[in-house]
């Protein structure tokens, strides 16, 4: 038992360490340009791609979120460093501290920073039990005009997974220039209708979430502005966009082809393993929170990070999930790779015909 704790306790400083070193590069290069935008970009792209091919991720510990607070103490510090971060790329981005090569590296580190490493990081957070915590969450996502995630991911995606009935799980066949318009819309739909049947039957309380992701929004653009004219809110948007398209790659990547079946009482079957792709590669799953553990994040919406687990049945990737992310860019390569393998998953859950 004492062996495990010093284990967790090592794999929480490894989640610092990996998920901050982009924050200190990305500052870095926002102040003082010079090689710094490029080495940014190569730490979120050739560096993570390296090093995931060299090791295996180890296992995790067994109670973390009450052995081990040091997970939500990265998250509240990776949340505000990305409120840090994220007007100080909108005015390197919008002045002319930086060359225009130098702009580009810093845009897409910048951007994969917060498509990437915040995103996650605000997923733990809108799963959170505390109030705080899921607030914080929240704000990171409305920062990045994607406030109605906060809604809809927990309300609509994990309630409806792997089914027609989620905007978010891409069927097979499906390319990912079809899915995002889809998911985007719909998951802001979804999320507003939830909300509104929650009130409907009494189970909330105050003001309606949606007016704070609008209001948030126009807040951010209005912050844009006073940072960088008409150029930070063009920055701004860009940032969003590129980082809205990663999470919407995220969700495409870990659901393709996956389906749930109808049973005879008109619902679906349970949740489970089989509805997720998950990713065992090292570097990325610190980089990104554990998020590539994605079946074992279903099945237990509210474990945190460190103690999601890898079952050695769960459906994986091939390649890491930033790679494969990468990969759906090409829909006709993406199918190539991954068409026959939602095959084999979909025999292997196939309900029996008595």
């Amino acid at each position: 038992m004492e062996q495990d704790i010093q284990t967790s306790r090592h794999s929480v400083y490894f989640f610092a360490v990996t998920t901050l070193a982009p924050i200190v590069l990305i500052m870095t290069a926002s102040l003082w340009g010079g090689i710094w935008p490029a080495m940014s970009l190569v730490y979120m792209t050739v560096f993570s791609y390296a090093l995931d091919m060299l090791v295996r991720f180890a296992r995790r510990p067994e109670d973390p979120e009450s052995e081990f607070p040091a997970a939500n103490t990265l998250s509240i510090a990776l949340a505000l460093a990305h409120f840090a971060v994220l007007p100080m790329v909108i005015y390197a981005l919008s002045h002319d501290t930086l060359t225009g090569w130098q702009k580009i590296w810093l845009f897409l580190a910048a951007g994969q920073f917060c498509g990437q490493v915040s995103n996650s990081n605000a997923h733990e957070l809108i799963h959170r039990t505390d109030t705080t915590l899921r607030r914080l969450g929240t704000w990171v996502y409305i920062s990045v005009l994607f406030g109605h995630h906060a809604s809809a991911h927990p309300k609509v995606h994990h309630k409806y997974v792997a089914t027609d009935l989620d905007p978010n799980s891409a069927p097979k066949g499906m390319s990912f220039y079809q899915f995002f318009p889809r998911a985007w819309i719909g998951s802001l739909k979804a999320g507003f209708l939830a909300e509104n049947t929650q009130r409907a039957r009494g189970k909330a309380r105050g003001a309606h979430p949606y007016v704070s992701y609008v209001l948030g929004a126009v807040l951010c653009l209005c912050i844009a502005a006073l940072i960088g004219g008409f150029g930070g809110v063009f920055a701004y948007v860009l940032i969003c966009l590129y980082t809205s398209a990663q999470l919407m790659l995220s969700d495409y990547v870990q659901h393709y082809g996956l389906r749930r079946h109808p049973r005879a009482d008109g619902k679906f079957d349970p949740v489970g393993p089989k509805h997720a792709w998950n990713s065992p590669h090292w570097f990325s799953s610190y980089l990104l929170l554990n998020a590539p553990r994605h079946s074992d994040h279903h099945a237990h919406p509210m474990t945190p990070y460190v103690g999601l687990e890898l079952a050695d049945d769960d459906p994986l990737l091939p390649r890491p999930l930033p790679t494969m992310a990468t990969l759906a860019l090409c829909p006709p390569l993406w199918r190539r790779v991954m068409d026959k393998r939602v095959d084999r998953i979909t025999v292997m859950t196939a309900p029996e015909v008595h």
